[in-house]
This record gives structure tokens, sequence and C-alpha cells, in this order.
């Protein structure tokens, strides 16, 4: 009440601004200087989409797709993006717990080192696997001399250098989601006398099964999608270790419209992801 003893909204000017409310809302107009650069940018990034697709050779696209060399490619690549999807589940989740729910000296050091491959060359992933699990590397002389295992220029080499490069998107998407969820579920389990990993097991992974999910896909996405490190570790032997990244790379220089076809395949793969994902990471609250 103000001292004449009306209220207080209503001295106020009838176009000012009431205090206490926030207001909110963006200008319909766009700034001429942001509008051009923001529509070259969206046109930097999808005309070379859209040439793929309108150069595509539809017409005979059935028949490149089914050819002995693509398809072994496209069976190879599925195979090892899927393994190295489950070895990133088995690794990576429990990986993640460890940095979302312990407390441990140098844990901003160990997720730093765990996101490395996200921004690491490819190439420099596989010679470093190279060094460390190649015949004369530093565990790998070891797998070799002790078991018989030689994991470069193998299928197996193929899952592992896939798995490398895409661990770190599950692991990512994984913490994210334990550390939203309450923690205090898994406590209540263990008063009623759950060990941690039952109560993990039991309580925990139930409540961060969509984090996994979305984490499983982008690994899978970003596995089937390898080049760098696969070409480097595993080498490029059809039917052994040639995915269609590396498929694609040697169809330019002799079957264009095989390249294309594959890259058709690969596109698709990423829209469909990128769609499964949309509510999840693509939104605004």
């Amino acid at each position: 009440m103000t001292p004449t003893g009306r209220p207080a909204a209503a001295t106020a000017h009838p176009g000012a601004p009431r205090r206490g409310r926030v207001r909110t809302g963006i200008r319909r107009g766009v700034p001429l200087p942001l509008l051009l650069p923001a529509l070259l940018g969206l046109a930097f990034l999808l005309l070379p989409l859209l040439a793929l697709v309108v150069r595509a050779p539809w017409s005979t696209l059935p028949d490149q797709l089914t050819s002995t060399e693509v398809w072994q490619a496209l069976r190879l690549s599925l195979l090892c993006a899927t393994s190295a999807t489950l070895v990133s589940l088995v690794l990576g989740v429990p990986l993640a717990w460890l940095l979302a729910r312990t407390d441990f000296p140098g844990r901003g050091l160990v997720r730093a080192l765990v996101t490395l491959p996200l921004v690491l060359p490819p190439v420099v992933g596989g010679v470093a696997l190279l060094l460390a699990l190649g015949r004369n590397g530093v565990i790998g002389q070891w797998l070799d001399s002790w078991f018989g295992v030689t994991l470069p220029f193998t299928t197996a080499g193929v899952v592992v250098a896939e798995a490398f490069v895409a661990m770190p998107f599950l692991v990512i998407s994984v913490e994210g989601t334990l550390r939203a969820a309450d923690p205090r579920f898994e406590e209540a389990a263990t008063t009623l006398g759950a060990s941690r990993f039952t109560a993990f097991r039991r309580v925990t992974l139930p409540l961060i099964a969509p984090g996994v999910a979305a984490g499983a896909v982008l690994a899978w996405a970003r596995a089937l999608g390898e080049f760098g490190a696969t070409i480097t570790f595993a080498g490029n032997f059809p039917g052994r270790t040639q995915t269609m990244p590396l498929s694609v790379y040697l169809a330019m220089q002799s079957n264009p419209e095989a390249a294309i076809a594959l890259s058709l395949v690969l596109l698709a793969v990423s829209i469909a992801v990128l769609a499964g994902l949309r509510d999840r990471w693509m939104t605004a609250s």
C-alpha cells in the first residue's frame, strides 16, 4: 500500500514493467549480420550431403549394395561395430560408474584421459594401439609369446580399434546419466543389506538404462564410421579388416558408384542415430 492508501500496482505507470515479472522471449527479427553467416553455415553443412543424395546412382543402387565386395564390407562393419559396442558396454559402464560415484585422487585427470580419444586424431590412436598391442608392443609382445594372440591386421584388431574410439561416447553418456540419478536409492538399498554391486545391478542400472542405451547407440554409430585407427592398426584386407569406410576410400579410385552407395548407407545410419537421440540430445528444455 502507498501512503495514499492505494495499491502499489495501481499507482504504477501503465506502460512500466511490473517488478518480479521476468520478461522472456526473443525478438522475431534476425539481424542481417547474423542471418547471412548462419545461412552460409547451413549451406556449407548441407550442400555436400545433398550432392551425395542427388548424384547417387539410384537405378543401380540395389546392385551396388548386393555386390560381393560391398556386402563383405557391410557385413564386417556391422559385426565389428556391434562387437565394439559390446566391449564398450562391458568396460565403459563400470568406468562411468567409477567416475560418477566415487571420489579418488586424480579423478579429473582420469576423466580427461578417458575422453582423450574424442579429440585425438584417429590415426594417432591407431599408432598408439600398434605400440601397445602390436606384436612387439608393450603388451602385445606378451600376448603373442604367452597366448599366441596377435591383434593387428585381424578382425579382432578392427574391434579393438573401433572400441578405442567409440567407448568415450558411452562413458560420457552414462556418467552424465549417473550424475543426474539420485544416489539415495543406492544408499537405501545398501542400508537394507544389499551389496554395492547388487544395488547397482538391481537399482541403479534400471534407472540409467535410457542413458546406457543412448551411449550404446552413439558408440555403435562411431564405431561403424571409424577409419583412421582401423586402417592403421588393422590394415585393409577385404573380407577380414576392410570395413565400409575403408571400402569407400578404395572404391573412389576404381568404382565411384559403389563408393556413393556405401556412403549413402553410412549417411542413413547417421541420420537414424540422430533422429533416435533427438529428444535426448537435440532439443532444448
